[in-house]
């Protein structure tokens, strides 16, 4: 029973620790970083559903996320590859 109170914990603290992908992160993952609420979450998912992020910083096409924004969530967020435009 320990074992599995201990792997379940270190699955758990992998979660909250790893990078959301913009590019596949349900709004609600999109939520948890840090300011980044439900309109931009909204924003997000509208702009991949016709293109890909490339990388962190196109996320500045969002309305309302900048410099800024981007300085403080850049460790918090990667971009894997999508197949959008693909065939």
């Amino acid at each position: 029973m320990l074992k599995k109170a201990i792997v379940f914990l270190l699955f758990g603290i992998t979660i909250l620790f790893a990078a959301v992908d913009v590019n596949h992160a349900t709004s609600k993952e999109l939520q948890s970083i840090k300011g980044i609420g439900p309109k931009k979450a909204k924003r997000i998912i509208h702009y991949r559903k016709k293109h890909c992020f490339e990388s962190v910083d196109e996320l500045m096409k969002i309305r309302g996320i900048g410099k800024k924004t981007i300085e403080k969530i850049k460790g918090f967020v990667t971009t894997k590859p999508c197949m959008r435009g693909r065939n």
